[in-house]
């Protein structure tokens, strides 16, 4: 899966991509902000996962809701998870920060995959 990576603190973002090409992804980029986030535009991207308070500040809801109008799979990866209540409209659901490397792996997979019969991986709050 190709995988956009929008989190401003870069050793977070390091691990994310390091467990992600682990793991066979192709991590198309890391967006510390709304700016470098417009750079990935035209890229083809599956799933991304977004921090909420970025470089620029609390962009990272505008950027989730971008993402998902362009029909990526937006999982939000932050350690305010409670900042998001209800979720966001065309996003999936938030995993809260820290996030073991086999919590990203199993959200990651979720996000790309899932359908009816797939489950949820429990650290993740799914969005209505």
């Amino acid at each position: 899966m190709r995988v956009l990576i929008v989190e401003d603190e870069i050793l977070v973002a390091m691990e994310l991509e390091e467990t992600l090409n682990d793991l066979g992804h192709v991590v198309v980029g890391i967006a510390p902000d709304r700016r470098s986030f417009e750079a990935f535009a035209s890229e083809d991207i599956d799933v991304a996962l977004v921090d909420l308070n970025l470089r620029d500040g609390a962009t990272g809801v505008d950027i989730g809701r971008a993402l998902a109008d362009r029909r990526a799979a937006v999982i939000f990866i932050t350690a305010n998870p409670g900042m998001l209540r209800e979720g966001v409209a065309g996003t999936i659901g938030v995993l809260p920060k820290p996030a073991s490397r086999k919590a990203v792996a199993d959200v990651v997979e979720y996000a790309g995959r899932r359908g009816p019969m797939l489950a949820p991986p429990g650290e993740l709050r799914l969005f209505a």
